[in-house]
């Protein structure tokens, strides 16, 4: 075949491939959208006059909330406002001029606000220490004071699912608690109303979208602290669960949407000991001497120790 032949039929294949790759795109964005308004509604965190602060990392996440929050804040029934705000930690290499720009291209209203908590962090632990808890701790107080000083209603952070069920079985392998990340709470302050709204979309969605939608990424490691071990050894689990029964992840997310307090072990969420036999069937009751049954047989593979 002559090139002048081949040159009409790459050109077709090449609009094929960009007109399948526009497709992909919008079913995520639908999805992306779909799920965030749908968690929105479910837990009420945006009503109509509020003024939402979208806190902005630089990270995929972030991004991928302040897109979907102007998406939404554009076709939502309600009115409400919102802000972008960065904290510059001053980290060194921090390229502080990355969010600023992007943002003005917006014309969105946005805060950058420049606290040296790197260097706190740096004076206060000794060497070889875990910065990632103090560091935390620190941006969490200035940008509630932040929130306050621009007449933020809400304050919205860029957690998705994964991060919500990473933290479920962190609490409960390290600190034994049955404890996750609540899509909507109370600051520790008692001021501020801080709230989730990606916490029904799935981490590589969000990654697909910012690849997608090219956000100019700043990296979270510029502070050269160590890798969060723990939270990436559950990352693994979750991501392993996921390849080798499709569909878990999903269950284990629904299960912190169907809570049965009479059927765990905490006697101040239950009142166990007030519990009677009245002689009355009870649907819900515990068959004691059944054997479990679940919706579907679960087979764990065991694998070879070489693996």
């Amino acid at each position: 075949m002559s090139t002048a032949g081949a040159a009409p039929i790459f050109e077709a294949m090449t609009m094929m491939q960009q007109e399948k790759r526009r497709y992909e795109a919008n079913k995520l964005a639908k999805r992306l959208r779909r799920n965030a308004g749908q968690a929105i509604a479910d837990f009420n965190m945006i009503e109509a006059g509020d003024k939402v602060m979208v806190c902005l990392s630089g990270g995929k996440d972030s991004y991928a909330l302040l897109d979907t929050l102007i998406y939404l804040k554009e076709h939502a029934p309600i009115s409400f406002e919102l802000v972008a705000v960065n904290l510059d930690q001053k980290q060194p290499g921090f390229p502080g001029e990355v969010l600023p720009k992007y943002l003005g291209e917006l014309g969105l209203p946005f805060h950058i606000e420049e606290q040296d908590t790197y260097a706190i962090v740096k004076r206060v632990l000794a060497p070889g220490k875990t910065t990632c808890s103090l560091c935390s701790r620190l941006r969490r107080g200035i940008l509630y004071r932040v929130a306050t000083e621009l007449g933020a209603t809400k304050i919205a952070l860029g957690h998705h699912r994964d991060d919500i069920l990473e933290t479920l079985f962190l609490n409960m392998f390290f600190a034994g608690k049955l404890k996750a990340m609540p899509p909507k709470l109370v600051s520790d302050d008692g001021r501020h109303i801080v709230i989730r709204p990606l916490a029904y979309c799935r981490e590589k969605d969000l990654a697909a979208w910012a690849e997608y939608r090219q956000f100019p990424i700043i990296p979270c490691d510029l502070c050269g602290s160590q890798e969060q071990l723990q939270r990436k050894q559950v990352k693994l689990m979750l991501v392993d669960w996921e390849k080798r029964f499709p569909g878990r992840v999903e269950t284990l997310f629904r299960s912190l949407q169907n809570v049965v307090p009479s059927h765990l072990a905490d006697f101040r969420l239950y009142d166990f000991a007030a519990i009677e036999a009245t002689g009355n069937p009870d649907p819900e009751g515990d068959r004691a001497f059944d054997a479990e049954v679940f919706a579907s047989p679960v087979v764990i593979p065991i694998r070879a120790a070489a693996e």
